[in-house]
């Protein structure tokens, strides 16, 4: 009679383990390959990095419109400076800015023997400070309608609305737009200009 027990014990573990569903793995002994729920996480590997923002030189360079202004900072010694943590509020003129200088005075200022007054150009352009257009209309409307804007130069620009939009004056009365404002950049912010903006 424990013959028969034993037989009948065997045969239901042997019907059990038959009907029971198996995969390759378990049957090579592998441990099973644990299957992702809905609600895990995708793993770390499959998760877009975020895209590094530029600098202000690398956004300059970036765009076709600012080359001349790229090469003058080049040409000034300026690149690693404005590379730096800033933060910097940048007044870009455009190429076509450039060209409407006098005949060769782009040629002029990039000479060796012009660095000193290239310096002193652009830097006229660069405020300290990450001011965006909501800042510097702020401080537009603060300050009765002309905010006063201390350069890295040293110089001053006097900053309106005029039209809808902002304008920048320089220390001759040179009257500059900005076209497109608030391009961010991982060490400041940098608004187009229509005209170059003079000492």
């Amino acid at each position: 009679m424990n013959r028969t027990v034993l037989s009948v014990a065997l045969l239901a573990a042997f019907t059990a383990a038959a009907c029971s569903p198996k995969t390759a793995d378990a049957e090579a002994g592998a441990a099973p390959m644990p299957v992702a729920e809905a609600s895990d996480p995708a793993p770390a590997e499959a998760t877009t990095p975020a895209v590094e923002q530029k600098d202000v030189v690398d956004t300059a360079i970036a765009s076709p419109d600012h080359t001349t202004l790229v090469s003058a900072v080049q040409a000034a010694g300026l690149v690693d400076t404005l590379k730096g943590a800033g933060p910097f509020t940048v007044f870009a003129p455009v190429n076509a800015a450039f060209d409407a200088l006098p005949a060769g005075t782009v040629d002029t200022l990039l000479k060796p023997e012009s660095k000193a007054d290239l310096t002193a150009v652009l830097t006229y352009h660069v405020v300290p400070g990450n001011v965006d257009a909501a800042t510097l209309t702020q401080q537009i409307q603060a300050s009765g309608g002309t905010a006063t804007l201390k350069t890295v130069q040293g110089g001053e620009l006097k900053a309106q609305v005029t039209d809808g939009g902002v304008t920048l004056t320089d220390a001759n009365g040179n009257v500059a737009k900005v076209t497109t404002a608030d391009l961010k950049a991982s060490n400041g912010v940098i608004h187009v200009v229509d005209k170059v903006l003079m000492p």
